[in-house]
């Protein structure tokens, strides 16, 4: 028997809410709104059903209950909203594992659904209304009609075809079939897998076309990063890009001297500053293995006293593709997936940054594009997704940035980055052995994550919203918390040789990676429900999952340990000697690759790219005579300047009690952190912390890739080394984000040229980039993306010493020191170190309480920002024009001897003071300072 109960909040905040939304975003007026939740239950008992409503499916002190059914006036218009079949519905399951703790017996069948019912509109503007509620990537319009059953109801799933008469198709039909199948590797891999199956003699099954689209997928296998540059051409007034070019080509000598297989690729032009920097002993701490899951270093840690080895692992992930078309679960598996890379190293992961790339959020949403969501949904929604995952697995968000350019219309950029360490001797590796078992370890697979790799290394179109929904998971962050508790037991993770998150290749990829040789059984694979095919189970994404190998005399020892955290742990491949790749299914093998030819990622692409950047004039300053007042309220109010205070807030930094510093500074908390920084998880007590940065502008990186890259790289490590971190802690990763570069030389230009850019910043400043990610397809239709290169700057601190951007107290007094520049804006490395140096020796000392990196609001604004925390007013030591010059990297600092900068040739900008009043110039005109105040 089906049980059904509506649910509604006393006070219905998001009924309001909606109304809200519907009348400001819509301009539609309605009289009124109400939401409520709707659970059908199946396999309890009335007795159990009754005792589950005031303790799992409600509140009685806040909610209002109806049985059955809940009586509408004729006035109101009423619809459901329900998840797509195969999503995940966190909050149906964990009702019915509420339900399974209250009567101890099977857990029941539980769906959910939204039911809106609003009076006073028109039925011409219902659909509207629909359109804005229901995103048809993940949810449906469902009936109000009770049903039969709530079991899922599926198709016995077909078993896997050949592709007949494949191989001897000729170049004209493989293309045709592709445009068919909708591939994303390229016309010319398809006939390089036709060649590869004429030589195995035999037409391959739908499933090995599919698994190879996935592992060659620009996702998985970064190819467009691979593709071979033959020649690079440089039309720019700017000497610098030519001297990079001629410094990659010298290095690319130097470090391939003996090798005939290395050619330039963007993937070369952005590790080989690492290899380099490693080869000239610069980075002994590397932390090198097969496991490519993170960054990571190692580091001497001083734990109650005593030196302790650490190992620390960053990373950066981008989830782009999915938060464009379904902002909550995208950017939700944005931050899982950048979890899950340092967790798989066996690391604890304790804090994360969220950067991301809008464009106006405050665009009218009539102005929204034609298969486009909104700009204001897609920030607002894709920010409660991010902040409910973090929030729910208990990690602390300490720092919160949006990157605003018409551009990111063509595709958001969703960025996540984190931070993991714990203590070296938690981590064992190996190298897998035939006889060996593959485990998979965590949640469930569903058709709902098949494609996620292909659609991703896509660009869109307007069809992109209907057609993509089956490309993006829900996250369960409860799974993925409890593999954190698992790799938290030593014991549990001493067993394991080597560890895989999945991804967005599914099975193919996370456990292809594993070893040269496996066997794999896909009926083993743990299934949301039955009826999915091979095919699917062997490229389905798979969140909160990891596999795992063990030696098979652990295999009991280790599933014991996750069946302690209530993990699923099930052995579902085998580790052979043989070189080859096999899935099986149903007692078939469905697939049977040789992993030599995996290996090849498909057909060596080659290209040439056409570098056209110019002079930028971002830097220059503003002409004339200044008004202070009005220059200040137009830079403050500037999207990318102003805090973000209101976006920020939906996250937690105070979880698990290690931040250092909080997203916003002072008593009021009202000056954004530059930085976020965090204590290594310990058992006992330490005073070493991570100290995080990012560098990033999008308008300096649209007038010049190269210049662009440079200030990237350059501000996020000033940030950190400002902050206490010395330079040579610092390591740094970077995050890619281009339009898709089809053959264009002049497209292939704007990524060579950023990657030559981060290039000579690396050399310049004696800093590696140890990682990345890469992203090449921001385009939707003729609008692309802006040229994207982030720099993550991760560096080693105390955290006793750690400097906030934030001005404390009365009477401190403030200097900028300007950075040394050529007449092409291009930074003076020597001075750069020699000044970071200084302000690190004089942070040891106790004689610095405050630093700040200028950024695109000139100083001026910077230290205003900063007074803003604790109520402080400013006099400014006059007024000039480069007070709001965008001269990114310019430090500012206030210090007990301002003489120790003398020689950096240290300017006096003014003096905080305990009224909050800005003091603009020697007249001494007033503003106050809470105008300036945008959150």
């Amino acid at each position: 028997m089906i049980y059904r109960i509506f649910v509604e909040k006393k006070d219905n905040l998001q009924a309001k809410k909606v109304k809200e939304e519907i009348k400001n975003l819509l301009k539609i007026e309605v009289e009124d709104v109400r939401k409520l939740i709707r659970y059908d239950v199946e396999g309890m008992t009335e007795e159990e059903f009754n005792a589950a409503i005031p303790t799992v499916f409600s509140e009685p002190p806040v909610d209002d209950i109806y049985l059955e059914e809940v009586e509408f006036g004729e006035d109101y218009k009423v619809f459901a909203v329900a998840y797509l079949t195969g999503q995940y519905d966190q909050r149906a399951d964990s009702a019915a594992q509420c339900v399974q703790l209250l009567t101890q017996k099977e857990r029941p069948l539980i769906k959910c659904a939204n039911i809106y019912a609003i009076k006073g509109i028109s039925e011409e503007d219902l659909p509207r209304v629909k359109k804005h509620l229901i995103n048809p990537v993940e949810s449906e319009e469902v009936g109000l009609e009770k049903p039969q059953s709530l079991a899922h109801v599926t198709v016995e799933a077909e078993d896997v075809k050949s592709v007949e008469g494949f191989i001897k198709m000729t170049d004209e039909q493989i293309a045709d079939y592709h445009a068919k199948m909708g591939l994303a590797m390229s016309v010319a891999d398809l006939v390089f897998v036709r060649d590869y199956f004429i030589s195995e003699k035999r037409d391959p099954t739908e499933t090995e076309i599919k698994v190879i689209d996935t592992y060659w997928s620009d996702h998985c296998r970064h190819t467009t990063f691979a593709t071979r540059i033959e020649d690079i051409q440089v039309r720019s007034d700017n000497p610098r890009i030519n001297e990079a070019l001629q410094l990659y080509r010298d290095l690319f000598k130097e470090m391939y001297a003996d090798r005939t297989d290395k050619y330039a690729c963007l993937m070369d032009i952005a590790t080989i500053a690492a290899k380099k920097l490693k080869k000239d002993g610069l980075i002994p701490n590397l932390d090198e293995s097969d496991e490519i899951n993170a960054c990571s270093i190692n580091i001497d840690v001083t734990l109650d006293g005593q030196p302790t080895k650490y190992t620390v692992m960053f990373k950066n992930e981008t989830h782009n593709h999915p938060t464009e078309i379904e902002p909550f679960g995208g950017a939700a598996t944005c931050l899982g997936g950048a979890i899950r890379d340092p967790l798989s190293g066996r690391t604890y992961v304790l804090q994360s940054m969220r950067v991301t790339g809008s464009a106006d959020p405050t665009e009218p949403i009539e102005n929204t594009m034609h298969g486009k969501l909104p700009q204001r949904v897609i920030t607002t929604t894709a920010a409660a997704g991010f902040s409910s995952y973090g929030n729910q697995i208990g990690l602390a968000t300490g720092q919160v940035d949006e990157v605003y350019h018409p551009g990111y219309k063509a595709k958001r950029l969703e960025t996540g980055f984190v931070v993991g360490g714990a203590p070296s001797d938690m981590i064992y590796r190996a190298k897998p052995q035939a006889g060996d078992v593959v485990i998979l370890l965590g949640g469930e697979t569903g058709r709902d994550g098949c494609g996620g790799a292909t659609g991703s290394s896509k660009a869109h179109d307007e069809k992109s919203v209907q057609t993509c929904g089956a490309e993006v998971q829900k996250g369960n962050a409860l799974t993925e918390r409890k593999l954190q508790r698992l790799f938290l037991n030593k014991e549990a993770t001493r067993l394991i040789k080597k560890c895989n998150d999945f991804g967005a290749g599914g099975v193919s990829v996370a456990i292809g990676e594993l070893a040269d040789g496996l066997v794999i059984e896909l009926d083993k694979v743990p299934k949301k429900y039955e009826g999915l095919s091979g095919t699917e189970l062997a490229i389905s994404e798979s969140q909160e999952r990891m596999a795992v190998v063990v030696s098979s005399a652990d295999i009991d020892k280790f599933v014991a340990l996750a069946a302690e955290e209530n993990l699923s742990a099930t052995p579902v491949a085998t580790v052979t000697d043989d070189r080859r790749m096999k899935m099986y299914h149903r007692g078939r093998a469905i697939v049977d690759i040789s992993r030599d030819f995996l290996d090849t990622n498909g057909v060596k692409q080659v290209t040439g790219a056409i570098i056209e950047d110019n002079k930028a004039t971002f830097f220059k300053p503003l002409g004339g005579q200044i008004d202070f007042a009005r220059a200040m309220k137009n830079t403050l109010s500037q999207l990318n300047v102003c805090s973000k205070k209101g976006l920020a807030e939906m996250f937690d930094a105070s979880i698990g009690a290690g931040s250092v510093l909080m997203p916003f500074g002072g008593e009021t908390q009202r000056t954004p952190t530059a930085v976020m920084a965090a204590k290594l998880p310990t058992d006992g007590f330490t005073d070493t912390a991570t100290v995080s940065a990012c560098g990033y502008d999008p308008y300096l990186m649209e007038e010049g890739c190269f210049i662009g890259a440079v200030y990237s790289v350059l501000l996020s490590a000033e940030k950190a080394a400002v902050a206490g971190s010395p330079l040579d802690t610092i390591r740094l990763t970077f995050q890619e984000f281009f339009e898709r570069l089809r053959t264009d030389p002049e497209r292939w230009g704007k990524p060579a040229a950023a990657l030559l850019g981060a290039l000579d910043a690396q050399l310049g400043l004696g800093l590696a980039a140890i990682g990345g990610k890469d992203s090449m397809s921001g385009s939707f239709e003729r609008i692309d993306v802006p040229p994207t290169l982030i720099s993550f700057a991760l560096g080693i601190a105390k955290a006793s010493e750690v400097v906030s951007n934030t001005l404390a107290r009365p009477d401190q007094r403030v200097y900028r020191i300007k950075l040394k520049r050529d007449k092409y804006n291009m930074p003076d490395y020597g001075f750069v170190k020699d000044l970071l140096r200084a302000v690190c020796e004089q942070i040891a000392a106790g004689k610095i309480d405050y630093t700040a990196v200028v950024e695109s609001g000139g100083a001026a604004a910077e230290i205003v920002k900063s007074c803003f925390g604790n109520s402080l007013g400013f006099a400014f030591n006059g007024v000039r024009p480069d007070f709001f010059t965008r001269s990114l990297g310019d430090i500012l600092l206030s210090t007990s001897e301002p003489e120790a900068f003398a020689c950096f040739d240290a300017e006096f900008m003014g003096i905080t003071r305990s009224t909050p009043v800005i003091l603009m110039d020697a007249t001494l005109k007033q503003l106050s300072i809470d105008e300036y105040v945008v959150t």
